[in-house]
């Protein structure tokens, strides 16, 4: 396991056929772009356009970063752009948040979103509430970003999501990027905001290449936040996700077209605030709802989706309950085979959406 976490951060692990391929055939104009380089060059063409955005996190300058996601940025910018911090998860956040009052643009990597536990307070209390308390006069505009959810062989206290955690408080953006382009363009958008900005990569999809179009390679290219992508039609049933199951989604709903189930899959990529209009208009033409997230169930993001559904217009057209794919609800595992049984499968989405549509 220790191996694999190794190839994990180098960006040499193994993937399956259909995520490695990113689901595209590239086209002349297109590049293949890990998940990694995608975040290295939005972080360095934004560095370069704005002088006020700089880094700071453990091992973020001289090491390249934990992951090599700012691998270079040190060399390129130098201490002052690009800055190592002590392991004090408490100390660097509240530093980088009194630089944001300050009229700079940090950007926070904390090693992954676990530790951010310890510094909830500055990203909660501090970050997220004081333009509202400063009635409008104190903007916060600040970064933070790190992988989230679960990895691979780190137990419980290394793999928890934290969507839920921080989609649940007002005063703060949450994205959650899947591919490459969601990564390139959900930081670069992220880093332009004026508001406080939650970026919950993950560590499994770090080195994993997708195509990058030609659009999306452009130094101009933005993702609006709070917009959500329908990644594959369909005319049956809609599956919602956010961050690597989206993939499996996307995997599942290929093996399901082969037995004649069209799966529509949406791509969240926003947390907070969340698409909901999208998810809406999805499901009322394909009557069925399946949300798949790798976090635990009670209050999660499925949570979220089923509630604001069942409030709103699309409540009418379902012809059968909103079914949520989750997490187990337990702490993570170390043992392989456990882990891999508390994390959602495609044959877990497989199986829902047969059950739902009263295949089984």
């Amino acid at each position: 396991m220790a191996a694999l976490r190794r190839l994990l951060i180098a960006g040499k692990a193994p993937v399956s056929g259909l995520l490695q391929r990113g689901f595209h055939r590239s086209s002349p104009a297109a590049l293949q772009v890990t998940v990694r380089d995608a975040l290295n060059q939005a972080l360095d063409e934004e560095l370069e356009r704005d002088e006020k955005v700089f880094i700071l996190g453990e091992e973020v300058a001289q090491y390249d970063g934990a992951y090599k996601v700012s691998r270079g940025l040190w060399k390129k910018y130098g201490d002052k752009r690009v800055m190592d911090t002590p392991i004090s998860e408490m100390g660097f956040t509240g530093i980088a948040v009194g630089a944001a009052m300050a009229g700079l643009r940090p950007i926070c990597e904390f090693m992954t979103f676990n530790f951010s536990m310890q510094a909830i307070d500055q990203v909660i209390n501090s970050a997220a509430k004081t333009h509202y308390m400063s009635a409008g006069l104190v903007p916060v505009p600040i970064v933070f970003r790190g992988p989230n959810g679960a990895s691979a062989g780190v137990a419980a206290q290394h793999s928890q999501c934290f969507a839920a955690w921080y989609g649940h408080c007002p005063g703060l953006k949450v994205l959650s990027p899947w591919n490459a382009e969601d990564a390139r363009g959900l930081l670069k958008a992220a880093i332009r905001d004026d508001n406080p900005v939650v970026f919950l990569e993950n560590e499994l999809m770090y080195g994993v290449p997708f195509e990058l179009s030609e659009e999306v390679q452009s130094k101009d290219f933005v993702i609006p936040l709070g917009k959500a992508k329908v990644e594959r039609q369909g005319s049956q049933l809609t599956l919602v996700s956010h961050s690597r199951p989206v993939g499996h989604c996307l995997e599942a709903a290929n093996v399901l077209a082969k037995e004649g189930i069209d799966c529509e899959v949406i791509n969240l990529r926003t947390i907070r605030p969340m698409d909901i209009e999208t998810i809406e208009a999805s499901v009322m033409k394909t009557n069925h709802l399946i949300t798949v997230e790798g976090g635990w169930p009670q209050f999660g993001v499925g949570a979220e989706i089923c509630a604001k559904i069942m409030e709103g217009p699309a409540f009418n057209f379902l012809d059968a309950p909103v079914v949520r794919v989750t997490g187990a609800d337990v702490p993570m595992p170390y043992a392989k085979i456990l882990e891999d049984n508390c994390i959602p499968q495609v044959k877990d989405i497989i199986f829902s959406v047969k059950k739902t549509l009263n295949l089984l």
